[in-house]
C-alpha cells in the first residue's frame, strides 16, 4: 500500500445499521492526478523507442523527489540499457544523494531476470529507492510478477496499475505476442472511391497508384514500426514491391511472401538480399544468408500456420499489404488487430479487384490527407 499524506485523504464517517460507525477513506483526486502526470511522462518517453527496441517492449521511467523530476529515461535500442538504468544514470551528481528518498515511476514492471542486461529490479534495490509506481505487469514469462515480488521482498513499496490500460496499449504488440502467442496483425490496403484495390490487369500493364505521395510516406513510416511485412504471390508478381522503408527512416521489416507453389522469379526486388526474406511455401524448408524458405502443409489452414510460424520465429508484429485474397483470409479467420485503409476519394476505375470486406470492425481514427482519407479500425472483441 502507498503511504498517503494526510492532506490527500478525505474521511467519511457513516453510521451502520448495527449502531457502529464506519470510517472510510477517499484518495483526493489531486493525488491521482499527480500519479497520472508522472506516468504520462513515462509513456511519452517510452514512445521514443518505437521501431527500435522490438522484440523488447517500449518502457519509460522517471524519478521524482519532492514533486520534481530529477531523472528520466527510456529504452532506446534493443540490447542496450533499459529505461530504469537510463533514468537513474541521468540523475545529476548533485542530486544523486536524493535517490534514496525518491519515488520511481515506470510504465512496465521492472525485469527480474538476466537477459542482454542485468535485472532492473536489482538495480532499484541496489540504489535503495523506497517506492515504485508501475503502470502494468510484464506478461513475459521470465518476468510476469517476479519483478514486483522481488521489489516487495526487499522492502520496496510498490503500487501497480497506474494508467494500466494506456500502458498496455502502448505495448499492444508485446502483449499480444506473449499472451495470445501470435504476432500483432495489421491489415493495410489502398482503395479507389468506388471500392477497388486494383484494376483487372496483367503483369505487364503499369501499376495503378491509388494513394498519393504523402500517404505513401506514412505507409513507409508504418513499415518502420513493425517487425515484418507480408504479401501474397500475385501482389509480389504484379507489383514487384521492394517492401522497404525507403521513403522513411528506420530499419526495413522482415519481408514475408506467401508463394505456396514457388512461382515467383528470383529477379523480383524481394529477392535482392538486402533484407531478410521468408517465403512460405509447400515445397521446401531451407535457409541461406538472408533468404529462408519455410514449408507449410497445403492441406492445413495456411493462415493459422503462418501466425504460428511467426510466433516460433519470434516476429511480434506483421503488416499485411495484400493481395485482396490474403487480406480477406485474415479477416475471415478473425486473425487481425488493426486495419488501416487508405481511400482515394477522387479516383474511380468502374471495374477491378474488389477491396476486402471488414467484419466486426470498430473505427478508431480517421484523417483527411488531400485526396486520400486514412481510416484505422480495430477488431471488436466479443
Amino acid at each position: 500500500m502507498v503511504n498517503l499524506e494526510f492532506e490527500c485523504i478525505d474521511f467519511i464517517i457513516a453510521k451502520a445499521g448495527n449502531g457502529l460507525y464506519l470510517l472510510s477513506f477517499l484518495i483526493h483526486p489531486s493525488l491521482l492526478a499527480i500519479q497520472h502526470t508522472y506516468m504520462q511522462r513515462c509513456l511519452e518517453l517510452a514512445a521514443k523507442g518505437a521501431g527500435k527496441v522490438a522484440p523488447n517492449p517500449m518502457v519509460g521511467a522517471v524519478l521524482v523527489y519532492n514533486d520534481e523530476i530529477i531523472g528520466e529515461g527510456w529504452h532506446k535500442q534493443f540490447g542496450e540499457a533499459h529505461a530504469e538504468v537510463n533514468c537513474i544514470n541521468s540523475v545529476s551528481d548533485e542530486n544523486k544523494r536524493l535517490i534514496t528518498s525518491s519515488t520511481l515511476y515506470v510504465s512496465l514492471e521492472p525485469c527480474a531476470h538476466f537477459g542482454k542486461t542485468p535485472p532492473c529490479a536489482d538495480l532499484i534495490i541496489q540504489h535503495k529507492i523506497p517506492k515504485v509506481f508501475i503502470g502494468c505487469r510484464d506478461p513475459f514469462i521470465e518476468v510476469n510478477g517476479k519483478g514486483i515480488e522481488k521489489l516487495q521482498a526487499a522492502g520496496v513499496e510498490v503500487e501497480f496499475g497506474i494508467m494500466e490500460e494506456e500502458c498496455k496499449a502502448l505495448n499492444k504488440r508485446f502483449f499480444t505476442f506473449h499472451i495470445q502467442q501470435r504476432p500483432y496483425i495489421i491489415l493495410k490496403w489502398a482503395e479507389t472511391a468506388d471500392g477497388f484495390i486494383a484494376p483487372l490487369a496483367e503483369a505487364e500493364e503499369p501499376r495503378l497508384l491509388i494513394s498519393n505521395e504523402y500517404s505513401n510516406r506514412i505507409v513507409h513510416q508504418w513499415r518502420s514500426e513493425e517487425a515484418a511485412i507480408l504479401v501474397g504471390t500475385n501482389t509480389a508478381l504484379l507489383d514487384d514491391p521492394a517492401l522497404t522503408t525507403r521513403l522513411w527512416t528506420g530499419k526495413s521489416p522482415v519481408r514475408l511472401v506467401l508463394d505456396m507453389n514457388l512461382r515467383l522469379p528470383t529477379t523480383l526486388k524481394i529477392f535482392d538480399g538486402t533484407v531478410r526474406t521468408i517465403v512460405f511455401n509447400s515445397a521446401k524448408q531451407e535457409e541461406k544468408d538472408n533468404l529462408m524458405f519455410y514449408k507449410l502443409e497445403s492441406e492445413k489452414d495456411v493462415i493459422d500456420q503462418i501466425t504460428k510460424a511467426l510466433y516460433q520465429l519470434k516476429i511480434q508484429s506483421v503488416i499485411v499489404e495484400g493481395g485482396a485474397k490474403l487480406l480477406q483470409s485474415f479477416i475471415d479467420a478473425g486473425l487481425w488487430d488493426e486495419a488501416r485503409i487508405i481511400q482515394n476519394s477522387k479516383l474511380k476505375i468502374q471495374n477491378g479487384l474488389n477491396a476486402p470486406v471488414l467484419k466486426n470492425a470498430l473505427e478508431v481514427f480517421s484523417q483527411k490527407n488531400l485526396s486520400d482519407t486514412i481510416t484505422i479500425y480495430e477488431r471488436k472483441h466479443s
